[in-house]
């Protein structure tokens, strides 16, 4: 024994032994990360917060259905629980924290385009989580060895932090370039992005002068071509790159998830040419419409039940339960668990699920289908943008000028829907909007509006063309809601009491539970910083008055 120690001793001499090591030596030192595979997770993350901010969104302002008759309980602390997490732990500022920590180190800039691009996804990332939670870490967040359990900084303290990193992204972007999933390189298009989300927070502040400022000075997305969005695949395993709506409709069990009652009645009613791009229909008849007035308890119960007497009161007895033409949806609030109408119940379409263009061929959805669910999810749009200087027009009692980017908005958006299109090679193109289509209805939207009688009647027409162009969105259609209250010509909740609207989300439970500086809110009522209009209603009314 003695012999095989001392022998033992001999074979492992010092030189490869280290017993004080610092290190870890089974972890990867930070200096070891590849700081385009930290950029990657960046990007996704961003992606997938995107994606989460604008569902949670369109759900509430009726672009999509909220499947709750309670606000309270429809929207719970896991609602962005996976946004509080990609954010501050497993996605972003600890990667960018890496990632300028090796640009640093490197000293020659090399790593620019990486620091540049990650620092405006977190910059925008940030300013979403305040506007749709409130008070959040910041100072704290970014040193998590000193502040392993980080207090909340003011919102407006996170939202001007957002703003220097805007700026630093700026500094360090010029004349490079690089590897991206949404601009392929092009450092230019991201300055451009930079500076539209810039308008989009003077816009939330109501910062009319700096909004006005940073127009003038040009260089934010202004054409189509320049959009900030995401094109999915149509990989369907391992990994799975389709669009998560195609994913969710266009299945072997039939369609997945409801839409709204009152977009596809709005769309229907405006003859907006938009609406068979945005939605397939697997039938031509809802229970309950002119074609079925006698209904069918088996696929749709409220074919056979009166509505709701505040809903008729409010004006939308008529498609609490269905919608002409075979549109087949919910109203907000309805939380029935689903019957058999899988494959009767309206799909997504092929704008921007990448999914079928509906040419009255009423055909179930399916594997494969249509665009094969190679859509897009939006970020930032030029449409979108022209919205915001209508918006900030009518702020400023120029209702002119609002009606010029009006037009320029409601155009953009019908140009970029009727494009995808050709996405479903399946089609039958005769039914695809034509151009005297798209120019009647552009027209007939302006007129309505430079006719209108009052302010008001103006911005529930400016709002209510805003939430059609931000299908596929919702993030700032939610912001408008609550910055401006409009539009009010939205169908209540089906419940008569559903508690006061969501001014703002919880706080993530995991966050609450981990961390003993941040308490849960008690209700949904806690405005954030920028939102000073008069509360919400414990009984569902209040502002906004749609509620």
């Amino acid at each position: 024994m003695a012999i095989a120690v001392a022998s033992s001793a001999m074979f492992y001499s010092c030189e490869t032994i280290e017993l004080e090591q610092i290190e870890n030596p089974n972890g990867l030192n930070p200096s070891q990360a590849d700081p385009n595979l930290l950029a990657n997770s960046i990007q996704i993350g961003y992606l997938a917060n995107m994606s989460s901010f604008n569902g949670n969104a369109a759900g509430l302002v009726r672009i999509n259905t909220f499947g709750s008759r309670d606000y309270f309980a429809g929207i719970t602390g896991n609602a962005l629980n996976a946004n509080w997490n990609r954010i501050y732990s497993t996605s972003m500022i600890p990667n960018i924290n890496t990632i300028t920590a090796l640009n640093a180190e490197a000293g020659d800039g090399s790593l620019n385009f990486q620091e540049g691009t990650s620092k405006v996804m977190l910059a925008h990332s940030l300013m979403l989580l305040v506007d749709f939670i409130g008070d959040v870490p910041f100072s704290e967040a970014v040193n998590p060895d000193e502040f392993p359990a980080p207090n909340v900084d003011p919102g407006q303290s996170v939202y001007t932090a957002a703003l220097a990193l805007l700026d630093e992204a700026e500094g360090i972007l010029n004349g490079t370039s690089g590897a991206d999933l949404f601009y392929d390189g092009d450092s230019e298009l991201w300055i451009r992005a930079i500076n539209t989300i810039r308008l989009k927070a003077s816009l939330t502040i109501q910062d009319y002068t700096t909004f006005d400022a940073i127009i003038a000075g040009g260089n934010f997305i202004e054409s189509n071509d320049q959009d900030f969005t995401f094109t999915f695949g149509t990989n369907e395993v391992n990994p799975d790159e389709r669009h998560p709506d195609y994913i969710a409709d266009y299945t072997p069990s039939g369609a997945g998830f409801y839409k709204s009652n009152w977009t596809m009645d709005y769309m229907l009613n405006s003859n907006d040419p938009r609406i068979r791009y945005y939605y397939f229909r697997q039938t031509d008849c809802t229970p309950g419409a002119t074609c079925n007035p006698n209904g069918n308890g088996e696929t749709l119960s409220c074919s056979l039940q009166n509505p709701p007497q505040h809903i008729v009161n409010a004006g939308f007895g008529d498609i609490a339960c269905f919608v002409e033409d075979g549109y087949w949806g919910r109203l907000h609030g309805n939380d029935e668990g689903a019957p058999p109408d899988n494959f009767l119940r309206t799909a997504a379409g092929v704008y921007p699920a990448g999914g079928l263009f509906d040419d009255d061929r009423f055909a179930n959805v399916g594997l494969g289908l249509g665009g094969g669910g190679a859509g897009i999810e939006p970020f930032l749009l030029a449409s979108q943008v022209d919205f915001m200087r209508a918006e900030v027009a009518m702020a400023q009692n120029n209702p002119d000028a609002a009606a010029t980017h009006l037009q320029n908005a409601i155009t953009k958006s019908v140009n970029k829907v009727v494009s995808f299109g050709a996405l479903d090679a399946s089609r039958d193109a005769s039914f695809e909007a034509s151009s005297d289509d798209i120019t009647t209805f552009i027209d007939a939207q302006v007129m309505a509006f430079n006719d209108a009688l009052t302010n008001d009647d103006r911005m529930n027409i400016l709002a209510e063309q805003y939430w059609i162009s931000q299908f596929g969105a919702g993030a700032e259609a939610y912001n408008f809601y609550r910055r401006t209250g409009f539009p009010t010509t939205l169908p209540p909740n089906l419940e008569l009491n559903p508690g006061g609207f969501v001014r703002s989300f919880p706080y993530a439970t995991s966050e609450v539970v981990a961390n003993p500086n941040i308490s849960q809110k008690a209700d949904q009522s806690v405005q954030v910083f920028w939102d000073t209009n008069p509360p919400s209603s414990a009984g569902g009314g209040g502002f906004p008055a749609a509620n």
